[in-house]
Order: C-alpha cells, then structure tokens, then sequence
C-alpha cells in the first residue's frame, strides 16, 4: 500500500515529507481510499466511496504521482475503517475512472408507448 513518507533528521526529531513547491501548478489532487491493483503493482486504485457496493474508483500509474498526502480515515457503524488518502497526479498523466452500474432492462418512456 502506498504511504507517505518520514524522514529522521538530527537527533531523533521526525519532520513530515516536505510538500512540492507549486503542486498545484503541476499536478492535479484526487481524494479516495486506496487500494492496491490486483494485477499490475505499478498502478494503484483510489475508490471514491470505500463502504459503497458500487463504488466507482480511479486508477494511476504509481510513477504519475506527485504527492501524497494522508487523511483521516472513514469508519462504517461496524467499526472496518478505510484509510483515506489525497493523490496528486502529474497533470498530462493518463488515468482511468470506472463507474460500475446495475445492467437492467431499459424503462420505456411515454413517447415510445
């Protein structure tokens, strides 16, 4: 799984990954819980909604991002918590955004009665 990186400096005092200068300028943010792909370990997955049964998610090549930053994590009324994280991807960077969908039969409207 993807963190975010500490570094140790000195005499044990510990300082947050430092933050790009002009992040924004380079790179476009994407919130969602993280996962790992299941086939192909230089991608990853963030699900937009991790408790939904359809939840849609993205998915970047690992070297496509710029920075990660860790939020505070979601937690359902059965106490699983899924970690949330924001994701800046390299603008120009290809992505992919799947949205799962129930297959139906299509409702007729009233003009095709």
């Amino acid at each position: 799984m993807i963190t975010t990186s500490l570094e140790k400096i000195g005499n044990k005092e510990i300082a947050a990954y430092e933050r790009p200068k002009n992040l924004r300028a380079t790179s476009v943010p994407f919130t969602g819980s993280p996962r790992n792909h299941p086939i192909d370990t230089e991608k990853i997955q963030l699900v937009t909604d991790a408790f939904s049964r359809l939840a849609a998610y993205y998915e970047f090549r690992a070297d496509d991002i710029a920075f990660i930053e860790e939020l505070a994590s979601l937690v359902d009324p059965e106490g699983e918590v899924a970690p949330m994280v924001r994701v800046w991807v390299k603008r120009s960077s290809i992505g992919l955004r799947a949205f799962p969908f129930l297959v139906d039969e299509p409702k007729m409207s009233d003009q095709e009665s």
